[in-house]
């Protein structure tokens, strides 16, 4: 079940980026701040993307509830492939022969990480001094990293942007889980008087201003690895920091595992940057006069 919520997951995540970075990027290209606010809300396109959002919030939800942080965060890669698939069947897009061995090699590298590795162990509720330790430490890094992301070319801010989203994303991760566990333990009224919750919400709220952000500055293609990868790797920083979850202690399948992480990355460096460069849908091809039709209007 856990792996299965984790795909659904992906799933919606998959389908909150791909429309919403086409809602995006179809906005007049002077239109910023507030106009490109109420642009997107008028924009079926983005709104469906929140929807989509929703879904996938409430899948990961119940995987990181039932699961360990360190399997369904690497598991959310997949939104990669099934982005892959929505811009080839929904968008009619063209996609190369080795964007999808990519795609390929990303879901083998993938299963091979977590057959190996083993991740596993863990509790519910860390104590206060893990959370502020990890709270300072990701905030405060993605703090620096934004800044940062407001200067320079498109790519470089794509970047940077995508860098600090991704590491929020996963701190939200550890929030979900606390209050699905709060959730469980105290039921709807007890989950209002405890912190998870609060924490989650301003969280979340500043990672989807982030990751909007992110999908405005530039190309999907720089962007989308940064928050795809960086992802899964703090998540699994913060589930052994914070949760004191642990993979398996025999070193040769740890090698392996190791191994077949970095070729995860290497495989979704290769997807992203051979993919599509937007989610523009191929515009139709124009008729062609035959030689000696001519004529003058």
């Amino acid at each position: 079940m856990t792996v299965l919520y984790a795909l659904l997951a992906a799933l919606g995540n998959a389908l909150n980026v791909t429309t919403q970075h086409a809602a995006s990027i179809s906005s007049p290209k002077k239109t910023t701040g507030w106009r490109l606010v109420v642009y997107l809300f008028r924009n079926p396109l983005w709104l469906f993307g929140w929807i989509a959002l929703a879904g996938a919030f409430i899948f990961q939800a119940l995987a990181l509830d039932v699961g360990q942080m360190s399997v369904v965060q690497p598991l959310l890669v997949v939104e990669l492939v099934f982005a892959l698939v929505l811009r080839r069947t929904w968008l009619r897009q063209r996609i190369r022969p080795v964007t999808w061995w990519a795609a390929v090699v990303t879901c083998a590298s993938l299963a091979v990480f977590l057959a190996t590795s083993e991740p596993q162990g863990g509790h519910s509720f860390p104590d206060s001094h893990a959370w502020i330790a990890a709270c300072a430490t990701v905030a405060g890094g993605a703090a620096v990293l934004a800044l940062l992301g407001t200067r320079g070319p498109p790519a470089r801010r794509a970047a940077l942007l995508g860098t600090a989203t991704a590491a929020m994303w996963a701190l939200v991760a550890t929030f979900i889980k606390t209050m699905t566990e709060t959730l469980s333990q105290f039921g709807v009224a007890g989950l209002f008087t405890h912190w998870p919750v609060y924490a989650l919400a301003v969280a979340g709220l500043a990672t989807e201003v982030l990751q909007q952000a992110t999908l405005h500055a530039g190309p999907l293609s720089v962007s989308q690895p940064f928050l795809v990868i960086v992802d899964p790797i703090v998540s699994i920083a913060l589930s052994v920091w914070i949760f004191d979850e642990y993979f398996t202690e025999d070193a040769l399948r740890l090698t392996f595992g190791a191994a077949s992480f970095v070729a995860l990355c290497a495989a979704v460096a290769v997807l992203t940057r051979t993919a599509p460069a937007t989610m523009s849908a191929p515009e139709p091809a124009q008729a062609v006069a035959p030689p000696g039709d001519q004529r003058q209007p």
